[in-house]
C-alpha cells in the first residue's frame, strides 16, 4: 500500500482522483464506496463543485455507503442518509436509485446485511472504495478485534467511537447509538481499489501503526497494507508519530522536494 503525505487540502486531493477513475474508465456503472463524516466532507464540496462545473458526472455511478446507526429514521438529522443527502446526493447528477445506504431500522438487520452483499456482489463488485480512518484505527464501524474477512452485519459501537460522535448528538453520550450496520473489513478489501483519508494529530497513533511489522485486528487500519492497491491520504499532523525507517523516508523526501505530496510505499 502507498501512504501519501500532503499539504494539500485533503478533500480537494481525494475529489480529483474520485473524478479521475470516473472519467476514465469504461465500466458502466462504475461502483464507489463511499463514506461519511469530517475528513470527507471537503471530499463531498469538491465533487459537487466538479460536477457543477461539468468536469465529471455521476450518472453512469451506482454508490454504497459504508454503513448505519440503528434506530435512527432515514431523515434523522444525524443518519447517514441525512448526510449523504446534504453533503453529496443532492448537489450531484446521480440516479438516487443508483444510491444504496444500510436500512438501521430494518425489521430484519442480518437479512438487510446480507441483501446488502448480494447487491453489491450484482453490480460486479466495488471499483474504488472511500473511507476515513477512526482514532482506534477502525474502518467504518469494524472496531478493534474485527476480523479482516468480516462482512456487513451489525456491531457494538466502543466507548471510545461512541466518545468521539457524541460531538454530532450536541456532546450527549447517551443520545448516540449504540450500535450500527457496518460493511465489513472483508467487503472493504474485496474492492478493487482503496482509497482513505486521515487527518488531525488524534490519528497519528492509528497512522503510525501501518509502519510497524505485519498486521493486528487490534489496529483494523493494518488491514490496508494487505491490498494491492490501496492507498491512505493523511496531513502531516496524521503523519507526525511516524518513527524509524518511515519517519527518515519521509525526512528525506522532504529535504529533497519540501512542497510536494510524499510518498511511502509500505507492506
Amino acid at each position: 500500500m502507498k501512504l501519501i503525505i500532503t499539504k494539500h487540502n485533503l478533500g480537494l486531493w481525494a475529489a480529483n482522483q474520485v473524478a479521475q477513475r470516473i472519467n476514465e474508465t469504461n465500466k458502466n456503472p462504475f461502483v464507489l464506496g463511499l463514506p461519511t463524516g469530517g475528513t470527507v466532507e471537503d471530499m463531498y464540496a469538491a465533487l459537487s463543485s466538479l460536477v457543477k462545473h461539468q468536469k465529471v458526472s455521476f450518472k453512469n455511478v451506482v454508490s454504497f455507503n459504508m454503513d448505519e446507526y440503528v434506530g435512527l429514521a432515514p431523515e434523522h438529522d444525524q443518519s447517514y442518509h441525512y448526510y449523504m443527502n446534504y453533503h453529496l446526493f443532492s448537489h450531484i447528477d446521480i440516479d438516487p436509485k443508483n444510491t444504496h445506504i444500510l436500512n438501521g431500522q430494518a425489521a430484519d438487520l442480518a437479512a438487510e446485511c446480507a441483501a446488502y452483499e448480494d447487491a453489491i456482489k450484482q453490480t460486479g463488485g466495488i471499483d474504488l472504495f472511500l473511507g476515513g480512518v477512526g482514532q482506534n484505527g477502525h474502518l467504518a464501524f469494524n472496531e478493534p478485534g474485527s476480523d479482516f474477512d468480516s462482512r456487513t452485519r451489525v456491531v457494538d459501537l466502543t466507548e471510545n467511537t461512541i466518545e468521539a460522535n457524541s460531538r454530532f448528538f450536541g456532546g450527549d453520550l447517551k443520545a448516540v447509538p449504540t450500535q450500527a450496520l457496518s460493511v465489513g473489513i472483508g467487503t472493504v478489501l474485496a474492492a478493487k481499489e482503496l482509497l482513505f483519508l486521515a487527518s488531525g494529530a488524534k490519528k497519528a497513533e492509528a497512522v503510525a501503526q501501518l509502519t510497524q511489522e505485519g498486521v493486528s485486528t487490534r489496529w483494523p487500519v493494518t488491514a490496508l497494507k494487505t491490498h494491492a492497491n490501496a492507498t491512505l491520504l493523511v496531513d502531516e499532523a496524521a503523519a507526525s508519530l511516524l518513527t524509524g525507517a518511515a519517519k527518515e523516508e519521509l525526512d528525506k523526501q522532504k529535504q529533497a522536494n519540501p512542497q510536494g505530496d510524499w510518498i511511502l510505499h509500505l507492506g
